[in-house]
């Protein structure tokens, strides 16, 4: 079985030449307080990476854990905090958003 994140038409490739890595996206309030709203960033062999580890090496709630109010999607599907990520994911994270 296949670790290539899935699209739309399935596996996304991975180019064998580029090292492992994982796009992470800001949205809203979060971007602007973060002041960047897309990222690469290499993944470490040694451990999983989840994205709730992530927000706080990334340092985006000011060493608080992840908020319950904060969505993940992972490959652009809303995905539990403690999922595993893997190289060519695409992670994002989502603040609250209220519309009238």
């Amino acid at each position: 079985m296949s670790s290539a994140p899935l699209g739309p038409l399935g596996p996304i490739p991975i180019n064998p030449n580029e090292e492992p890595a994982i796009e992470i996206r800001l949205f809203a309030g979060l971007r602007e307080r973060a002041g960047w709203g897309e990222r690469r960033l290499p993944l470490q062999a040694a451990a999983p990476l989840t994205p709730a580890a992530l927000w706080l090496q990334l340092e985006l709630g000011d060493g608080a854990a992840l908020p319950s109010t904060v969505r993940v999607a992972i490959n652009q599907a809303f995905a539990s905090p403690h999922q595993p990520l893997v190289a060519g994911d695409e992670l994002a994270f989502l603040p609250p958003i209220s519309g009238g």
